[in-house]
């Protein structure tokens, strides 16, 4: 891969006279880049998009074959280049020299920080592909030998095609990987993504049974032995499914017929304790203001568990802010329970870049670190995704528990949810209020006036 990008590059130079890098030693590096992150060995290329000059420069990140985000701030000066991504804690730092990037980023998750060696070259179209190559395009399930830390015996695996080019994603109880795309050579697929917070790739090989057959380059934190007996969310030394090297995954038709255990249902994995309790909170804003269940009587409410550092999170957060616009004046209030690690809850940078990022402006409560969502939130029973989404009536009770987010990169399963997100709110919201939570409603809307 890198080979290749070099000698696109140089090729590109030689037919264009050098203009591209006299361009850039001008000081604009506008364009489509093929950028990679390297870590152990591993390699994950990706695309990165870099528009706008001075104050208006901006780094683009792709998933799949859809722009999806973006930098919260970038720089280039003296050929030094930042680009910064603060809703990830992302930084990578780059140098300019004979056409090339070629720097370093670092990336801060939940558990653990990681660097990885980054470079960069504008991209070069190659000729179309006439080369034969068989189609996996559809929907498959992925049995798991052995089950994943949240239960789940089966997976689902969704491939989109473009000729020679495929875009996928594995999509999981608590979401999808993004959508991983690359090009077909020598009878496989190596698919990658990097959006600004979570790097992979994906090798997927056709067999001649219909299978596939999926390697993930994984890599987990290590992990203490004690750990193994906490309650800390994603800790443990129990046997995780989800992160075995390499998967199989089987037409859905092919999976049913043989037997195979189905992926898990996002509105029953995650269930109520008492279905006539209350669902009672109060936590603080961001701006330390306490902010509790009371102030919503009479709406309805969907309150999300979540996290800043979670990818998925981020992937609803982006669905949430369309909800609010459409819903608020109905009666419909958003709240995110956020859990943070106790570092970030000082100053917490990462979720205010997060809500200036996505334009959020339903109420955003800091609920605790990640370790005390179940201290925090004990009224649902095998809650262990991130996110999740209580749907409360207008009588305050919950209504329903979805489990994860499922993206625009799981095609037909984003529409199934955000077809059952609508149904389900605009069921509640034409509920009529308890009398007492009408009264009280009006009693506070009375103070603010």
């Amino acid at each position: 891969m890198r080979l290749y990008w070099k000698a696109a590059a140089l090729a590109a130079l030689a037919t264009s006279g050098g203009a591209a890098f006299a361009q850039e030693a001008g000081g604009n590096l506008n364009g489509r880049w093929d950028a990679a992150l390297v870590r152990n060995g591993v390699e994950v290329p990706f695309r990165l998009d870099i528009k706008g000059d001075g104050p208006t420069l901006q780094g683009v990140f792709y998933d799949g074959w859809s722009a999806y985000d973006g930098t919260t701030s970038a720089s280039f000066k003296d050929n030094q280049l930042v680009l910064n991504v603060d809703h990830y804690l992302t930084t990578i730092n780059a140098s300019l020299k004979d056409g090339k990037l070629a720097g370093n980023a670092f990336a801060q998750n939940r558990e653990t920080s990681a660097e990885y060696t980054f470079t960069a070259v504008r991209h070069v179209e190659k000729p179309a592909s006439t080369a034969k190559v068989p189609s996996i395009e559809g929907t498959y399930v992925i049995p798991l030998d052995t089950p994943s830390s949240k239960g789940e015996k089966a997976f689902r695996f969704i491939a989109h095609q473009r000729g020679d080019e495929v875009a996928a994603a594995i999509l999981r109880i608590d979401g999808d990987t993004g959508s991983y795309s690359g090009t077909y050579k020598d009878g496989k697929w190596l698919l990658s993504h990097f959006d600004g917070g979570r790097p992979g790739v994906l090798v997927v090989t056709p067999k001649a049974d219909g299978t596939l057959d999926i390697q993930q380059q994984v890599e987990r934190p290590g992990q203490a032995a004690a750990s193994a007996a906490s309650n800390e969310y994603g800790r443990g030394a129990t046997p995780d499914g989800r992160y075995a090297p390499t998967l199989v995954a089987y037409r859905e038709d092919v999976a049913k017929a043989k037997g195979f255990p189905e992926p898990d249902d996002a509105l029953n994995h995650t269930s109520v304790r008492d279905p006539n309790e209350i669902f009672a909170f109060n936590f603080p804003d961001l701006d330390g203001k306490p902010v509790s269940n009371k102030d919503f009587e009479g709406k309805v409410v969907l309150a999300i568990v979540t996290g800043t550092w979670c990818p998925n999170c981020h992937d609803e957060a982006q669905y949430l802010v369309e909800l609010d616009k459409k819903y608020r004046d109905q009666g419909l209030a958003i709240v995110a329970l956020t859990f943070e690690e106790p570092a970030q809850h000082a100053e917490l940078e990462r979720a205010r870049a997060f809500v200036k990022q996505y334009g959020v402006e339903y109420t955003y409560l800091l609920a605790g670190a990640p370790a005390e969502m179940w201290e925090k939130v004990p009224q649902l029973n095998h809650l262990d995704t991130w996110p999740a989404t209580i749907f409360v009536g207008r009588d305050g009770k919950i209504s329903a528990v979805h489990s994860g987010f499922a993206s625009p990169a799981s095609g037909v399963f984003h529409d199934q949810l955000k077809s059952q997100f609508t149904t389900r709110i605009e069921q509640l919201l034409a509920e009529k209020a308890p009398a007492a939570a009408v009264k009280v409603a009006s009693a506070q809307g009375s103070k603010l006036k």
